[in-house]
């Protein structure tokens, strides 16, 4: 009986532990269920007021920073370098007047895109942010060096969370014309090819990828470009499709009643237009498929709790065609100005320029720079003054659930027209 007792105790034991385990599971099930519908919707509102956002305001607004450190080479800085220039920086700072928050430098008319730092439920892009104006020089830690924006590179505005429900949103915009095109490496003008492959290399040697990774990348690339080859010029697509259809005819004779019928072919002509945007998302899909391995990309080079620096950071993978000399750090202007020579020259020259006063168009450009204008008119057509291109990041995260998008988009004054859209 003692025998028996202890088996039905083990039994029921085991029953008992078996359907405690499989109500906790269930339970697990049905909470992230309903906390991943909660980040879902979540992201989505996130997703459509950012968007109808941007359709309300200017363009981006870009800041003066005459007496900062520039946010060029800092991804080339190691974490204990970053300290050391922060802190000669403070050096420098704590014994000069505190900068005014009203910064006579800063090009602000009532529309600034740069605003993100106030919220309630609801984001107020059109506030002038003022991020890293205020702060104290005795500690180093509270110091951010600013990017052409006011945030941090490539941020056009300052990373925002609210709250939507019971899900944390965040949203962050990023300069896509701020980075390096990957479609350069992809052109399929022949008379730029030499070009085109000497600012990739140069671009990959600065983001410390080696020489096997980088063939690696060419190759991945040509499978792509022979998919569909990447065009500097995108202009609308007209296509025509002829196909041949078949319709039947009735043919009678006297010497029969029977009727023999007969299939007479017909050409039928249609005509497809293929937008640019279209034609953009398509190398978007592409370059975000499996054709591409990213993983080496994305291969961290600096990870601390202010920064983390990869190659992908600084790639813009959505099909970019220019670079903005504005907001481009030194390694994608180089890789930009090589189309036309004196690449180095003309990168920090921009540099040290555009931290005053940025330029206004190409002719500024030309002109400030007139001991290279041969050089500079080479690459017009690589580089502009104004980001026309943007991603929106949204994350929502509601309990243990988790649901992000990217969007990106091309912004010309108050249009906004999406290209492609990411969800996970």
């Amino acid at each position: 009986m003692l025998l028996v007792t202890l088996v039905l105790l083990v039994v029921l034991s085991i029953l008992g532990y078996t359907l405690s385990s499989h109500l906790s599971a269930r339970r697990h099930r049905d909470r992230y269920i309903i906390d991943y519908q909660a980040a879902r919707y979540g992201c989505d509102s996130a997703v459509k007021y950012a968007i109808a956002t941007l359709e309300d305001i200017n363009e981006p607004v870009l800041i003066s920073r005459p007496n900062e450190p520039d946010f060029s080479d800092l991804f080339i800085l190691s974490e204990q370098e970053y300290e050391e220039l922060l802190a000669e920086w403070a050096a420098q700072k704590a014994f000069s007047p505190p900068e005014s928050v009203s910064d006579a430098n800063d090009i602000s008319d009532g529309n600034d895109f740069n605003g993100a730092n106030e919220f309630g439920g609801i984001i107020d892009f059109n506030d002038v942010n003022k991020v890293g104006l205020i702060a104290d020089f005795n500690d180093p830690n509270s110091l951010t060096v600013r990017g052409p924006y006011g945030p941090v590179w490539p941020f056009v505005t300052e990373p925002v969370e609210f709250e939507i429900g019971a899900a944390t949103i965040k949203i962050e915009i990023e300069d896509e014309n701020a980075k390096y095109p990957v479609g350069w490496a992809m052109l399929d003008d022949k008379t730029v090819q030499r070009e085109a492959e000497a600012g990739f290399e140069t671009f990959c040697e600065w983001m410390d990828v080696n020489e096997v990774q980088i063939g690696e990348l060419k190759e991945e690339l040509k499978v792509i470009s022979e998919i569909k080859p990447f065009k500097l010029d995108l202009k609308p697509i007209t296509r025509i499709e002829r196909q041949t259809i078949s319709t039947s005819a009735s043919t009678g004779t006297r010497t029969t009643t029977r009727t023999r019928r007969t299939r007479t072919p017909q050409v039928r002509t249609t005509r497809t237009t293929i937008s640019v945007s279209a034609q953009l998302a398509d190398f978007a899909k592409l370059l975000h498929s499996s054709l591409i391995d990213t993983e080496v990309l994305a291969r961290p080079t600096v990870i601390s709790e202010r920064r983390k620096e990869s190659a992908l950071k600084y790639m813009g993978m959505w099909g970019s065609r220019k670079v903005n000399i504005n907001t481009a750090p030194r390694h994608v202007l180089e890789a930009a100005f090589t189309f036309g020579g004196d690449a180095d020259e003309i990168a920090e020259e921009i540099i040290q320029r555009r931290r005053i006063e940025p330029f206004r168009n190409i002719e500024d450009l030309k002109s400030a720079l007139f001991r290279y204008s041969v050089s500079i008119k080479e690459c017009e057509k690589y580089i502009t003054t104004v980001s026309r291109f943007f991603t929106i990041k949204v994350t929502a995260v509601s309990g243990l659930a988790k649901a992000s998008a990217i969007i990106a988009i091309t912004k010309d004054g108050k249009k906004t027209q999406k290209i492609a859209v990411i969800s996970g």
